[in-house]
């Protein structure tokens, strides 16, 4: 595609002023595991308890996204990297906008999560590994998903037919067998005033 005559357009409300408005930092929060780890369920906990605070935050989760923006993606590598792509672009919009993107994703490769980590180059970005046994993902499995991939019938099942690699050096770690809804929120909104996301200079 031709970007030559494609000129980004600088707005003129920054997004220092919008965190100033807001009365907190914007940034991109990465809960990355496997599909019935907890990911979502976790990251919508954590966007009440932000909303009640008065925080503007919102859940991009996978399923949600492949249902509109990425409803033409497969799950073949290729089509996986685009996923991704397209995800971390309308996140950095997000976060220009003022908000705490708390993203729940699978995104199985390290090589991807180190692509946002490099898009994002520090900017409030957190990797938080949503941690689950593939046993008891597939115990809880709401949707069915692991039963047809385990038969066939779904192919690149990430833990089945997909490979999964685990998180090298994430911000924080979740093991969702031994730590319930409340700790985890807990610990995820601990870590966002650590990082002084919450705050405003």
């Amino acid at each position: 595609m031709e970007l030559n005559n494609v000129i980004w357009d600088n707005r003129y409300v920054k997004r220092e002023e919008r965190n100033q408005f807001n009365k907190h930092k914007s940034g991109f929060v990465l809960l990355t595991g496997l599909s019935a780890s907890g990911k979502s369920t976790i990251a919508h906990h954590v966007e009440r308890k932000l909303f009640n605070r008065g925080v503007h935050a919102y859940v991009l989760d996978g399923d949600n996204i492949r249902h509109g923006l990425n409803s033409n993606l497969g799950f073949d590598r290729e089509d996986r990297k685009e996923n991704l792509r397209r995800i971390v672009e309308v996140s950095k919009l997000f976060v220009d906008a003022g908000i705490v993107v708390l993203g729940a994703f699978i995104f199985p490769y390290y090589e991807d999560r180190e692509y946002i980590r490099r898009r994002f180059d520090g900017d409030n970005f957190l990797e938080i590994y949503v941690k689950c046994s593939i046993e008891m993902c597939e115990k809880r499995d709401p949707k069915g998903q692991y039963q047809k991939a385990r038969a066939g019938i779904i192919k690149n099942y990430t833990g089945i037919s997909s490979p999964y690699e685990e998180p090298r050096n994430p911000d924080l770690v979740i093991d969702t067998e031994r730590t319930d809804i409340a700790n985890a929120v807990q610990l995820i909104t601990a870590l966002l005033a650590e990082r002084r996301i919450l705050d405003v200079d």
